[in-house]
């Protein structure tokens, strides 16, 4: 669904203004994908104040999430229960100022605090077997195979049709924030790829980056290798192949990779966080993609493509992320031409449509 359209023609009692808080997945990628349901809850209660639980990790993110009054930074360890951090976020979510109605994601965790503070409406499905800690039941969810539709219609009325299509994850950064980030870095405001090589799960990484950088430079294209901490090494790689044109951008602060996607003239990534990011800020976005599927999964605009392998495989998409099979023909087989190419044509079309 683009800008211009309309998910609900009139918005449900305007002078409505109770907070809503949603707590959403914690994963970059999912994090991002999670705007969808803010945008529905803002077409349905324009005036009601939407807030997000966050990660100190994702926090950057809600700063550029239009439609989102306030994250609640509180950081829960994945692998258990944390109690005690548990009763501190219920005791924070009893302020006045918080929620009075709350969507939550699939997981049993993540419904335990908004329990404890009493929020009076916790929406959630009834195959999650949450009982005692969700309220407000939906039905429906195995006929929901996909993530946006599964987190985005937790917003719609109870008993609501899902609409043909859902609004779109969005992230806006401000022009004269990029610029500043540019010059911060010594960036030219030349046409730059960013490629984004990271990916939790071994089986969703690409291996031709380096040579894909060495071709992108060869054509004229500065190449900025964007990710975290975990891609340091391999960022190293593509900078030894491709030369002095290619920027390792990779560190600490996600701020700074939602800069370098807002910055570039087109995003190269595996399927994982940073590609929704680029996505959602509307930069043209490539998803290399093998063990997991592109109905599920892929960039959500629509100047975004879509990479697979020509062979066909009878394990894609196996959705692991380890391979098992094939040694990983899914990715190998993936030539750095064909993606090389594939992005020069984005780029054309990109500059084609600013020039109209």
């Amino acid at each position: 669904m683009n800008d211009d359209s309309q998910f609900h023609k009139v918005a449900e009692d305007p002078g409505d203004t109770r907070p809503i808080l949603i707590i959403p997945y914690m994963w970059i990628g999912d994090f991002v994908r999670g705007h969808t349901v803010v945008r529905v809850l803002k077409e349905r209660w324009p005036n009601r104040p939407v807030d997000l639980l966050t990660t100190s990790l994702c926090a950057p993110l809600v700063d550029y999430m239009p439609g989102v009054r306030q994250g609640i930074v509180w950081d829960l360890p994945r692998s258990r229960l944390a109690l005690a951090r548990q009763w501190g976020l219920a005791k924070l979510l009893r302020e006045p100022s918080y929620a009075t109605a709350l969507v939550l994601p699939r997981t049993w965790k993540s419904a335990i605090a908004p329990a404890l503070a009493g929020i009076p409406e916790r929406v959630g499905f009834v195959g999650e077997f949450r009982f005692g800690l969700v309220n407000q039941w939906r039905w429906g969810e195995k006929q929901l195979p996909r993530f946006i539709d599964k987190n985005a219609a937790l917003a719609l009325p109870d008993g609501a049709a899902l609409p043909p299509e859902w609004p779109v994850p969005q992230l806006r950064v401000p022009p004269a924030e990029v610029a500043r980030w540019r010059q911060a870095n010594g960036l030219s405001t030349g046409t730059a790829v960013a490629l984004a090589p990271g990916s939790v799960g071994a089986a969703k990484r690409w291996p031709y980056y380096p040579e894909a950088a060495r071709l992108l430079v060869e054509q004229g294209l500065d190449v900025w290798v964007v990710g975290g901490p975990g891609e340091r090494a391999l960022a190293e790689q593509i900078v030894a192949a491709g030369g002095p044109s290619v920027r390792d951008l990779t560190g600490t602060d996600l701020r700074n990779g939602v800069l370098a996607m807002a910055a570039a003239g087109v995003a190269i990534s595996n399927d994982s966080g940073l590609m929704h990011v680029a996505a959602a800020l509307g930069t043209p976005t490539m998803g290399i993609f093998g063990p997991t599927s592109p109905y599920l999964w892929a960039p959500l605009n629509g100047l975004a493509a879509t990479v697979q392998t020509k062979t066909s495989l009878s394990c894609q998409p196996c959705q692991r992320t380890v391979c098992r099979m094939n040694d990983h023909r899914c990715m190998r087989d993936i030539p750095a031409t064909d993606v090389v190419q594939i992005a020069r044509r984005v780029l054309r079309e990109a500059a084609a449509r600013a020039s109209t």
